[in-house]
């Protein structure tokens, strides 16, 4: 099958049923690195590490890098706009449904049944997460190794400051600990 064909077709999908935001789409992108091979989980990880980084949602983020590490430019356009078209499609449909049923208690109950199910897709993407970047190398590494002493203490030392500089400096913008990480991680990686 032609590949920007199956970029939409993936992305598409994904954007249809990953309510919630972008990190809805993480369970879609690990299906996708499962079924396609376009990126390994290690870069899905990367990725998310970056799309929480930079400016966008993490989804339309993600989409674009595998679409251009896939097909170039056209692929990254491609599974960007398949992404982001479903919620614009849907959205056109459901204001002109919502200024009609707005008092609707039936369109209220919807919403709030919506909420569990996205808490939960958010919690499975956590969950991905964390096994990729926490527990999947641990477990490669079967006994306790010395290469792993460095990333564990960078966590409690990174935990422990992001802990106290929220409790001290309340003030202090997210910039700053994306900074504070970054500075810990190259420190570290030397």
């Amino acid at each position: 099958m032609n590949t920007l064909f199956l970029l939409f077709y993936e992305f598409f999908k994904a954007g249809l049923f990953a309510v919630g935001g972008g990190l809805a789409t993480i369970p879609f992108l690990t299906d996708i690195s499962n079924k396609r091979g376009w990126f390994t989980l290690t870069e899905l990880a990367d990725m998310i590490a970056v799309g929480e980084s930079t400016p966008g949602p993490i989804g339309v983020n993600c989409a674009t890098y595998v679409g251009f590490k896939t097909a170039g430019i056209p692929g990254a356009l491609t599974a960007t706009l398949a992404l982001i078209l479903p919620s614009y499609i849907i959205i056109c449909i459901i204001f002109g449904f919502l200024q009609k049923y707005k008092e609707s208690k039936l369109v209220n109950d919807t919403f709030a049944g919506l909420r569990p199910a996205v808490t939960g897709l958010i919690a499975a993407a956590g969950w991905s997460v964390l096994q990729m970047a926490v527990i999947a190398p641990v477990q490669a590494a079967a006994a306790f190794s010395p290469a792993l002493l460095k990333p564990a203490v960078l966590l409690l030392v990174l935990l422990g400051l992001s802990y106290w500089l929220k409790y001290k400096k309340k003030d202090l913008h997210p910039l700053a600990y994306i900074g504070l990480a970054a500075v810990a991680g190259i420190v570290f990686a030397m």
